[in-house]
């Protein structure tokens, strides 16, 4: 049997091919410090859980994410002896972390424990903080809980403290089959609600009512209650983090509209490397600061795709980005040739450059969706949201310039 002998390639393919290669490739130093960049322009929130095990802490964080049970479970990390961390939607740039204390302490030495890792925690968290208390409606014996809370409550003032009333069923009569409308007019109900308000009034500066449960658990809705935490939580929190909130929890808990969360949360991911885009293509010098501009936008995909569960390599972005950029090569040598124009020549190959980045994180969503969805991703649609993506950030460009 004769072997076939491979044709040589031409070596300016070679060439060419190899130069294109050193484009996608990002070293750790390089994406370390895009990541860095991109956690500075997210504004981002940090809520701390603390209550008995079993007190409903998993639930709220299910019902904030969407995620699945198992999928909480599992997500939560040791962080300190006390605490564990959930990240969302990753670890590499969370918007939302939530941080679970795994106990209270038995003793009044590890509580001692809990308070000083909790109060080190929160003063080196740069972020926007809430802390949930969460208190079974039928749990009277809360006097580590509010040992906890009252030292926490003392040292960050600042912080405020919204007590989460929860499981209220198991206080519904024999007949009652499902959630009263909300607020809860049950009198043994009432009547906990109020005796754990007194107990934590000193500390609390919200209360409310919740019963998140499983669907095979029969009551309806699941997560009861939900509108008035995202209603408490927007309250609190300063007005930015309050905005991501809302996008982020709005409909969260309905499984049929997963799609247009995890879109949202993409263009939280997006707006940062546009920016950082547009910046890099301000340099006037045409090519000078092409493969640092592809470096910042194969960083995206990359988190883009871990977003929708996808694990990849920079080379295997770089070819996403081939694939649903349209002409992704050209299109980049164009928006360097246009800083040749004299003047505005680097005005309009930033605004190029922040629209595209945009227009691509845009297409890598689509893209991913469709993946996660376990569809051949549709190159059609793809480029029809490349193109509308990109019009209508031209067309915001114009208006803002006029």
């Amino acid at each position: 049997m004769t072997t076939p002998v491979e044709k040589p390639k031409p070596k300016f393919l070679g060439s060419y091919g190899q130069f294109l290669s050193r484009w996608f490739q990002v070293d750790a130093t390089a994406l370390a410090e895009v990541l860095a960049r991109a956690r500075q322009e997210l504004a981002a929130t940090e809520v701390l859980l603390i209550g008995k095990p079993q007190s409903g802490k998993s639930s709220i964080v299910r019902a904030m994410t969407g995620a699945d049970a198992s999928i909480v479970g599992a997500g939560f990390r040791p962080h300190t002896r006390q605490t564990q961390r959930y990240d969302y939607p990753t670890a590499e740039l969370p918007l939302l972390t939530f941080t679970d204390t795994v106990g209270l302490g038995e003793t009044p030495e590890q509580t001692a424990e809990v308070v000083a890792e909790l109060d080190h925690l929160l003063q080196q968290s740069q972020r926007a903080r809430v802390i949930i208390l969460t208190v079974k409606v039928t749990d009277f014996a809360g006097d580590r809980l509010h040992q906890v809370a009252k030292a926490l409550k003392k040292a960050h003032p600042e912080i405020p403290f919204i007590l989460a009333i929860t499981c209220l069923h198991e206080l519904y009569p024999p007949n009652q089959e499902n959630h009263p409308p909300y607020p809860p007019e049950i009198p043994e109900v009432n009547l906990a609600i109020a005796g754990l308000k007194e107990r934590f009034a000193d500390i609390s500066d919200r209360v409310i009512p919740l019963d998140f449960t499983l669907e095979e658990d029969g009551y309806t809705p699941a997560f009861y209650g939900f509108e008035t935490l995202a209603a408490t939580l927007e309250a609190v929190l300063p007005k930015a983090e309050a905005q991501l909130l809302r996008e982020l929890i709005a409909q969260s808990h309905l499984s049929d509209q997963l799609a247009p969360l995890y879109r949202q949360v993409g263009r939280r991911y997006i707006a940062p490397f546009a920016v950082m885009a547009g910046t890099l293509a301000a340099v006037p010098l045409p090519f000078a600061t092409m493969p640092v501009l592809v470096g910042v936008q194969v960083v995206m995909v990359v988190l883009l795709g871990q977003l929708y569960g996808q694990t990849l390599s920079p080379s295997q972005a770089g070819g996403i980005l081939t694939t649903i950029g349209g002409g992704f090569v050209a299109r980049l040598v164009g928006q360097q040739l246009i800083k040749l124009i004299p003047g505005l020549g680097s005005v309009l190959s930033a605004s190029w450059a922040a629209a595209y980045t945009w227009a691509l994180g845009e297409a890598a969503c689509v893209y991913f969706g469709d993946v996660m969805g376990g569809k051949t991703p549709d190159p059609q649609r793809i480029q029809q949201v490349l193109q509308e993506t990109l019009a209508t950030a031209h067309l915001r460009l114009r208006q803002s310039e006029s």
